[in-house]
């Protein structure tokens, strides 16, 4: 095969997002999936966070002190519940919508499982150490849940939406008095907003619950996650009657369905409002709006005049060093960063402790090894940027027919690089690739040898075999791979199109399986050195 290194894919002008470095921003501010974002001000520091589905650790946590420069510094939700449901990958389940508060000295999260009901979760300080999941309310299709701990009265509510595709109903905001320990809720619940009772709404989710001046609000988006629209709504009493008004929408910009975040108001007094646009295989982007209260009719302004900026001057806040969420890992002692989540709760034995370098994961013999969207096992990350390089190097340690470790970009579609041990015994380097629709894996190019230079056998073992590993990602998350097996870096296969899940983002993965009946151990498979670079200019520094 001859070099095709030529055949990268080359992108335009790069275009630097978040922080601009001369006081202004550019949105958005978080080019990765943090999914419905929720965001709190404690003092002069911002925390944020997330929907995070059927991943494990869930509830992604991060920190800023101006709103524009952010650095993941954890999770909140170790493990999902009912821990035997999400033993297996539930990309479309788990933590929909996760609402962030800070009362009674500490931190509180609430949110909806579709499947099971509203869960909550609180800690004195906000890296932990986290409760147990509540389950506050049982029942199908309960999302989106927010609280309000209302110092006025001293009551405490709550507020969520429905899932029609559970409980048969949706467009409607339920409301219920709650205990302030937030165990119990103190009666059936109160239709608060009818969605079908507004002209022209659908699909009225997303509640965030807050009082000011006087008034309940719920901000709430309407309309979609592609082509939706944020709404406003107030009450001088909990329970209703509430207006409704539309506060942000696309308008004439190009940033579409910008809606579903929350309001938080700086230490300077500042109001700004964080949203998502969603951004097919990219996932939900997070976008920052300037916002001010009309001092006529009382009413939220946000954007610009309602419709979304895409430049604009940062918050008043002190100078901040860039800053965006980590990415890289050495895996340092053999563990990896927070950057990465389980496909599903983690299971014993699939990481395995080792006195060498890197991230030594276990072949685990499954019946699902000609699928990587089936296995539980495998490490993920968001795509990092628009247009991005990432690599790692990965070494398999394996004498049993069919185990293989790869690097792989995952959606309803996918595409992975790796290494296979053969029938034959030797291992070769495969390129494989499935379709949405298919339900087995197919070569995206032939496989071809990947004995190199720097690979050894092993004296006690199976022969280690070495390869570096890359994928290149251009605009419109199209994706091509790379190998260097130790003769420079070749292009394997065609471009390969990401895809999103169906409320997820596309995710980068690292993976190690065997076929089943391999047995208790099947050999395993060793990355080093992830790193990622970005062609878009966002910080990478990650300053605590």
């Amino acid at each position: 095969m001859h070099d095709t290194s030529d055949l990268i894919l080359h992108t335009p002008d790069p275009v630097r997002y978040g922080d601009l470095g001369d006081g202004t921003y550019r949105n958005p501010i978080l080019y990765a999936d943090y999914s419905d974002p929720d965001v709190i001000a404690v003092g002069d520091d911002f925390y944020l966070t997330a929907s995070s589905f059927g991943r494990a650790p869930g509830l992604p946590l991060l920190h800023s002190r101006d709103l524009v420069n952010w650095s993941l510094i954890g999770h909140a939700l170790e493990r999902l519940e009912p821990a035997d449901e999400f033993a297996a990958p539930r990309h479309d389940r788990g933590v929909w919508a996760p609402s962030l508060r800070r009362a009674d000295g500490r931190f509180w999260i609430f949110w909806g499982d579709p499947d099971h009901g509203v869960y909550q979760i609180n800690a004195p300080d906000i890296t932990g150490p986290w409760t147990a999941p509540h389950l506050l309310k049982a029942g199908k299709g309960l999302i989106d849940a927010c609280p309000v701990w209302d110092e006025e009265t001293g009551e405490t509510y709550l507020v969520h939406a429905w899932a029609k595709s559970r409980s048969g109903v949706k467009n409607r905001l339920t409301g219920h008095r709650m205990s302030r320990d937030g165990r119990t809720l103190l009666d059936e619940g109160v239709l608060l907003v009818d969605g079908d009772r507004i002209p022209g709404w659908f699909t009225l989710e997303g509640p965030k619950l807050y009082r000011h001046d006087g008034w309940f609000w719920i901000f709430a988006p309407a309309g979609g996650v592609t082509t939706g629209w944020q709404g406003a709504f107030r009450s001088r009493d909990f329970f209703g009657p509430y207006e409704e008004r539309l506060v942000l929408a696309q308008g004439r910009t190009d940033i579409n369905g910008p809606h579903q975040g929350g309001w938080v108001r700086t230490p300077a007094g500042e109001d700004w409002f964080l949203h998502f646009q969603e951004h097919g295989a990219y996932g939900r982007l997070v976008h920052l709006q300037p916002m001010r209260w009309d001092p006529d009719d009382g009413w939220p302004v946000l954007g610009d005049e309602g419709e979304p900026v895409r430049m604009h001057r940062k918050p008043a806040a002190p100078p901040q060093p860039l800053a965006s969420p980590v990415t890289d890992d050495a895996f340092p002692g053999g563990c990896f960063g927070p950057q990465w989540q389980w496909a599903a709760n983690p299971a014993d034995g699939w990481t395995l402790a080792h006195g060498g370098e890197g991230l030594r994961l276990a072949c685990v013999p499954t019946a699902d090894a000609h699928d990587v969207r089936l296995l539980p096992h495998v490490l993920t990350q968001r795509l990092p940027g628009e247009t991005f390089t990432a690599e790692v190097t990965v070494a398999l340690a394996s004498d049993v027919p069919g185990a293989r470790a790869g690097f792989a970009v995952l959606g309803d579609a996918y595409s992975w690089i790796g290494l296979e041990r053969g029938a034959d015994g030797t291992v070769g380097l495969v390129h494989r690739f499935a379709e949405p629709v298919a339900d087995h894996e197919r070569d995206a190019a032939h496989p071809r040898p990947a004995v190199t230079a720097g690979n050894r056998p092993g004296a006690d073992g199976p022969d280690v075999v070495r390869v570096r590993l890359r994928i290149e990602v251009s605009a419109g998350a199209r994706c091509r791979f790379h190998a260097d097996t130790g003769d420079g870096w070749r292009a394997s296969g065609p471009v390969f199109a990401a895809t999103p899940w169906r409320w997820v983002g596309a995710l980068l993965g690292l993976f190690a399986a065997a076929p089943d009946g391999a047995g208790g151990e099947a050999g395993s498979a060793t990355f080093t050195d992830f790193r990622v670079r970005t062609h878009h200019l966002q910080a990478t520094s990650t300053p605590t």
